[in-house]
């Protein structure tokens, strides 16, 4: 009845068949807070040195696309390129974790259950749809998929399927993936050719991607950056 009632179709509740609680998801929940417990400058530094040459490379090699996207969505292409790269550096480490079996065992820990029963729904609605299969689902630790880290009810809300080949997939496609990061900003208020700096009028929608004060400073540093500011 549960499953009628939030519209998830058999797709869908089969995916839940042998979920087992993950110990190591909420080893890593408990403990998550030290990461931005760091200040802006150690943080900032320690993201961003690494990833900058990388990303001046991408920025160029993907030149035509990220001009489309900004045409689409008025984003500007250093902070789509930055938050790709602070991500999963560019892509190249999505996480390993099963996305159903961690939102099932955040779901199951009392401490944000609703939070996570609510996305775990929204995962089976991406199972439901076809976009992905639950062993493709696999991301973060606390159900992030794809390489810039959507979590499922933003995957349904804003994934884009930008290259046309009739799914949107964070996964794999470029296009896709710059463009639904483009589009998540723009529906969480960004201006287009506006400035993107603290206290600008697009820092706020850095802020909707992630709250961290010092994460989405450093977005806006990594993207400044990379345009050459």
């Amino acid at each position: 009845m549960l499953f009628r009632s939030a519209r998830i179709g058999a797709k869908g509740v089969a995916a839940l068949d042998g979920l087992t609680l993950d110990q190591q998801v909420l080893k890593l929940d408990k403990n998550q807070a030290a990461t931005f417990n760091q200040s802006f400058e150690q943080f900032s530094k320690k993201m961003i040195e690494p990833r900058i040459t990388k990303g001046r490379v991408l920025m160029g090699q993907h030149v035509g696309l990220l001009q489309r996207i900004d045409a689409a969505y008025g984003v500007t292409p250093g902070v789509v390129v930055a938050i790709w790269g602070l991500e999963t550096s560019y892509g190249g480490y999505t996480g390993n974790f099963s996305t159903l079996r961690a939102l099932a065992t955040l779901g199951y820990d009392c401490r944000r259950g609703a939070k996570f029963q609510a996305e775990l729904l929204d995962a089976l609605r991406i199972v439901d749809s076809g976009d992905l299969t639950p062993a493709q689902m696999k991301g973060a630790w606390a159900g992030e998929i794809g390489q810039t880290q959507f979590m499922p009810s933003s995957y349904l809300k804003y994934a884009v399927d930008f290259d046309g080949d009739g799914k949107r997939d964070l996964l794999k496609s470029v296009p896709d993936v710059l463009a639904s990061t483009a589009n998540f900003l723009k529906e969480n208020g960004w201006q287009r050719g506006a400035d993107w700096d603290p206290g600008k009028p697009n820092f706020p929608a850095i802020q909707k991607w992630n709250a961290s004060d010092v994460y989405s400073r450093t977005v806006a540093e990594f993207a400044s950056q990379l345009a050459g500011r």
